[in-house]
Protein backbone atom coordinates (compact mmCIF):
# COMPACT_ATOMS: atom_id res chain seq x y z
CA UNK A 1 0.00 0.00 0.00
CA UNK A 2 1.19 3.47 -0.78
CA UNK A 3 1.35 5.89 2.14
CA UNK A 4 0.90 9.64 2.11
CA UNK A 5 0.87 12.29 4.80
CA UNK A 6 -2.05 14.66 5.15
CA UNK A 7 -2.18 17.57 7.54
CA UNK A 8 -4.39 20.18 9.16
CA UNK A 9 -1.86 23.05 9.11
CA UNK A 10 -3.92 25.30 6.82
CA UNK A 11 -7.11 24.76 8.81
CA UNK A 12 -5.42 25.39 12.17
CA UNK A 13 -3.51 28.42 10.89
CA UNK A 14 -6.54 30.14 9.36
CA UNK A 15 -8.72 29.35 12.38
CA UNK A 16 -6.07 30.93 14.62
CA UNK A 17 -5.82 33.90 12.22
CA UNK A 18 -2.07 33.40 11.88
CA UNK A 19 -0.26 34.33 8.68
CA UNK A 20 2.02 31.93 6.87
CA UNK A 21 4.85 34.38 7.54
CA UNK A 22 4.20 34.42 11.31
CA UNK A 23 4.08 30.62 11.52
CA UNK A 24 7.21 30.32 9.38
CA UNK A 25 9.14 32.83 11.51
CA UNK A 26 8.07 31.13 14.74
CA UNK A 27 9.10 27.62 13.67
CA UNK A 28 12.23 28.76 11.82
CA UNK A 29 11.43 28.06 8.17
CA UNK A 30 10.51 30.09 5.11
CA UNK A 31 6.98 31.02 4.12
CA UNK A 32 7.46 28.85 1.03
CA UNK A 33 8.01 25.82 3.29
CA UNK A 34 4.72 26.48 5.09
CA UNK A 35 2.95 26.82 1.73
CA UNK A 36 4.42 23.50 0.57
CA UNK A 37 3.38 21.76 3.80
CA UNK A 38 -0.16 23.14 3.57
CA UNK A 39 -0.47 21.95 -0.05
CA UNK A 40 0.86 18.51 0.85
CA UNK A 41 3.91 18.95 -1.37
CA UNK A 42 6.42 18.71 1.49
CA UNK A 43 6.58 16.37 4.46
CA UNK A 44 8.21 18.14 7.41
CA UNK A 45 10.96 16.61 9.49
CA UNK A 46 10.04 15.25 12.90
CA UNK A 47 11.59 18.34 14.52
CA UNK A 48 9.58 20.71 12.32
CA UNK A 49 6.38 18.73 12.89
CA UNK A 50 6.96 18.98 16.65
CA UNK A 51 7.55 22.75 16.41
CA UNK A 52 4.33 23.20 14.43
CA UNK A 53 2.41 21.06 16.92
CA UNK A 54 3.81 23.06 19.84
CA UNK A 55 2.85 26.32 18.12
CA UNK A 56 -0.77 25.19 17.85
CA UNK A 57 -0.74 23.44 21.26
CA UNK A 58 -1.71 20.17 19.59
CA UNK A 59 -0.13 16.75 19.29
CA UNK A 60 1.69 15.83 16.10
CA UNK A 61 -0.97 13.17 15.52
CA UNK A 62 -3.71 15.82 15.68
CA UNK A 63 -2.04 17.73 12.83
CA UNK A 64 -0.39 15.08 10.65
CA UNK A 65 -1.99 11.80 9.58
CA UNK A 66 -0.78 8.85 7.51
CA UNK A 67 -3.20 7.83 4.79
CA UNK A 68 -2.96 4.48 3.04
CA UNK A 69 -4.04 3.80 -0.52
CA UNK A 70 -4.96 0.09 -0.58
CA UNK A 71 -5.20 0.08 -4.38
CA UNK A 72 -1.42 0.43 -4.72
CA UNK A 73 1.32 -1.91 -3.65
CA UNK A 74 4.88 -1.06 -2.78
CA UNK A 75 7.83 -3.40 -2.69
CA UNK A 76 10.04 -4.03 0.30
CA UNK A 77 9.41 -4.19 4.03
CA UNK A 78 8.39 -7.82 3.77
CA UNK A 79 6.04 -7.39 0.84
Amino acid sequence: MKESITNQVYELRTKAEVTQEKLADTVGVTRQTIIAIEKGNYTPSVVLALKIAKFFKKSVEDIFQIKYDPSTKTRGHGE
